[in-house]
């Protein structure tokens, strides 16, 4: 029995070895073919370069700086729509990443189509200033932090002697509930916003939007390369989008790249 045991235990360690090993090869490889994208965009082979950070991505491999150059090799080649794919999906990964911000801003500038998004009541972009501190998981977080915190400050506060401690405890206990009700509020609204979110870059030329999921109907509007929709609902091989001024209608899905 013992021996079944350490057979078991040698193969577990030989496993984790092997694991570790393939992880740290894997790993060199993408390290690799990222510095030899880099020589390749800066000799302006960016077609090359593309090729080698997208086989970097296939492997399952993302971050904002990989998603951050492959836009730039896009923009290099006039290629808006995959461009600002990418680098939207950097800022997904890194909102706050300055220079994907910045090149995003003047690829949007290329774009063909000037929406003019609908205007912002105070509580919306309260809520946004708000909720953008940090992801559902974040507000998740500190809503069980806050009860931790009210539950010892509260009992600190119950079983205190002293008058002036009791006052401080007790302040501090409505100040960590008050806190604890807000994050929980945020992370259900921030985790609903999530899962609606659906953001997708049109990659096609040119589009013409229909008020119908069906190419025989009435055409609502039209949008080109480069410009970012928000998917509603999908039905076959059709999508339901609205734009930021408001705009509705359905569009094929083979137009768009979800983000």
């Amino acid at each position: 029995m013992s021996l079944i045991i350490t057979n078991r235990k040698i193969s577990l360690l030989w496993l984790t070895m092997l694991v570790s090993l393939c992880y740290t090869s894997f790993s060199a490889q993408n390290s690799a073919l990222f510095e030899q994208a880099k020589e390749q965009y800066k000799a302006e082979k960016y077609q090359e370069a593309i090729s080698n950070w997208s086989k970097i991505v296939e492997s399952g491999s993302h971050s904002a700086a990989l998603y951050f150059n492959l836009g730039n090799a896009h923009y290099k080649l006039n290629q808006i729509g995959p461009s600002i794919y990418y680098y939207e999906k950097g800022l997904r990964l890194d909102p706050n990443y300055a220079d994907i911000k910045n090149n995003l801003a003047f690829a949007q500038n290329a774009t063909i189509d000037a929406i003019e998004p609908l205007p912002e009541t105070v509580f919306s972009k309260w809520y946004k200033s708000i909720s953008g501190i940090t992801n559902y998981n974040g507000w998740a977080i500190l809503s069980v932090s806050c009860s931790f915190a009210f539950v010892i400050l509260f009992l600190l506060y119950y079983y205190s002697f002293s008058e002036r401690r009791k006052r401080l405890l007790f302040v501090g206990s409505l100040l960590s509930l008050f806190l604890l009700l807000g994050a929980v509020v945020f992370a259900f609204k921030t985790y609903d916003d999530f899962t609606k979110d659906r953001p997708a870059i049109v990659f096609a030329e040119s589009t013409e939007v229909k008020s119908e999921p069906s190419l025989g109907s009435a055409p609502a509007f039209t949008l080109h390369e480069g410009t970012k929709v928000q998917i509603l609902q999908i039905e076959d091989e059709w999508l339901h989008i609205i734009i930021a001024d408001g705009k509705e209608g359905w569009l094929p899905a083979s137009d768009v790249k979800q983000l």
